[in-house]
């Protein structure tokens, strides 16, 4: 049975009003995803034939956006949603070499399907659903499946090492988002996606920057960094 944090995201109303509030509700999420552009055309982009593998893709922006810097590179798209594979189908249709699956990230890591040889696994706000025993095995079938040389970028939420800092991390994603709502003029709802970040069920799945990399590195991950961070947002990967 899918678990309630889950099941919210195959509700149409439920996806629909976080595509709407992303740039509102992540802070500096245009300059994450230009950091991740420059990443990926740096270490992956100009190869011949570049394989994407694009983890909880939801509406498929960070596939787009790659595409921006390789257009002749293949993806795969993946998401435990319809909904979002649906609306990432429509974002990026008649871009040719992209393949949609509908599939959790449990799914995938339990060896559900097979998407051969990858040059770049990326991933959004998705990853940190899943329990820590979860995550290796996840890091562990991404290592599996990248070529020598290919990298893993995960841009997620992570737990602060220490309560004070968590306190002043969330005070500025809140002093973010209740900027961005009085430059568009609209009602406050920062406290609600506070709340939603910090209940029971979705907090106790957050880990620590330092326990991620360590995973990373546990499998077999080398030069594993972070690449960006914002209090509790933060990009962080590895090469095979």
């Amino acid at each position: 049975m899918a678990k309630p944090e889950m099941r919210r995201w195959g509700e149409g109303e439920f996806s629909l009003r976080y595509l709407q509030e992303a740039d509102i509700r992540i802070p500096e999420r245009r300059r994450m995803l230009e950091i991740l552009k420059s990443f990926f055309g740096h270490f992956a982009a100009g190869r011949e034939n570049v394989s994407v593998l694009d983890l909880g893709c939801g509406d498929g922006v960070l596939t787009h956006e790659l595409l921006s810097v390789d257009s002749t590179m293949s993806s795969t798209l993946v998401d435990g949603s319809p909904e979002m594979v649906k609306r990432a189908e429509e974002r990026l249709a008649g871009h040719a070499g992209l393949m949609f699956h509908i599939a959790t990230l449990q799914e995938l890591a339990g060896g559900g399907l097979d998407l051969g040889r990858l040059d770049f696994v990326v991933s959004s706000l998705a990853i940190h659903h899943l329990a820590i025993e979860e995550k290796h095995s996840l890091f562990d079938y991404v290592y599996s499946h990248l070529n020598e040389g290919g990298y893993f970028v995960n841009f997620d939420v992570i737990l602060a090492p220490k309560s004070s800092l968590e306190e002043w991390y969330i005070q500025l994603w809140r002093e973010w988002m209740a900027d961005r709502e009085r430059e568009l003029g609209l009602e406050s709802t920062c406290e609600r996606v506070i709340g939603c970040c910090q209940e029971g069920e979705h907090r106790s799945r957050l880990d620590t920057l330092d326990a991620q990399m360590d995973a990373l590195q546990g499998v077999g991950f080398q030069d594993v960094d972070c690449y960006y961070k914002y209090g509790i947002f933060a990009m962080y990967g590895g090469r095979k």
